[in-house]
């Protein structure tokens, strides 16, 4: 049986445990998987799981790293992104039920870039209804604040948030138009980047303000002791 205590590693940490051989991303990956069943109920975090996509990805890593084949610091690990980015095969929201049977043709580039890492993905993760920022308009329910779920997670990455805060993925994607990735960073004891405008490609992610959106990522914070 896997270690239970895999999920508090960083991303970084992970990812060095899987390539060198001490731990298998499938077995990182069911541990996310076993923690996300019993505990995102109460975070509302995730609009999709998608267990058979991770243990896939999960597979494909460990043959690829077997083989000698390491692509780099994220190969086999388990990620989750906002479900404002296209994803081939796999319904994008973008928050909304007006979208709830969205399944785009193509992955956004950055998700072409994640697969080409060789991260794992468990799901799509809650926000606001299209990325608009209003804390309470949640139509797949309003994620909670692992630290104190009667508190907000922050928005519109409110997902992102709640997920990376409550250890139900590594590291995870948000995306900022006008402080969505470092609000949730700051609300939920996280990490999160907002990089230069244009360095990360807008291809297939849902816009607010074409002049403004940013995809960036969320960690933990590597000194971070206390756990919600």
């Amino acid at each position: 049986m896997a270690d239970p205590n895999l999920c508090y590693l960083s991303a970084t940490e992970l990812g060095e445990r899987i390539a060198a051989g001490d731990v298998s991303s499938l077995e990182a990956t069911e541990v996310y998987l076993d923690r996300i069943a019993q505990l995102d109920g109460n975070y509302a975090s995730y609009i999709t799981v998608t267990p058979d996509r991770a243990r896939e990805d999960a597979r494909r890593a460990d043959a690829e790293i077997a083989a000698g084949n390491h692509r780099g610091p994220l190969h086999g690990v388990p990620v989750a992104v906002k479900d404002q980015f296209d994803t081939a095969g796999i319904v994008t929201t973008n928050g909304s039920t007006i979208l709830a049977e969205n399944v785009p043709d193509e992955d956004a580039t950055i998700m072409t870039r994640l697969r080409d890492a060789g991260t794992v993905l468990l799901g799509k993760l809650n926000m606001s209804e299209y990325a608009s920022g209003d804390a309470f308009r949640h139509p797949y329910g309003r994620p909670r604040n692992p630290w104190d779920t009667e508190r907000n997670p922050g928005t519109s990455s409110s997902g992102s948030g709640a997920a990376t805060s409550a250890f139900l993925c590594a590291t995870s994607l948000g995306e900022d138009t006008g402080g969505s990735i470092r609000g949730p960073a700051a609300f939920c004891g996280l990490v999160g980047i907002r990089p230069t405008f244009g360095l990360v490609s807008r291809h297939g992610v849902f816009g607010a303000s074409w002049s403004m959106d940013t995809a960036g990522p969320m960690r933990s914070h590597p000194r971070r002791h206390r756990r919600p």
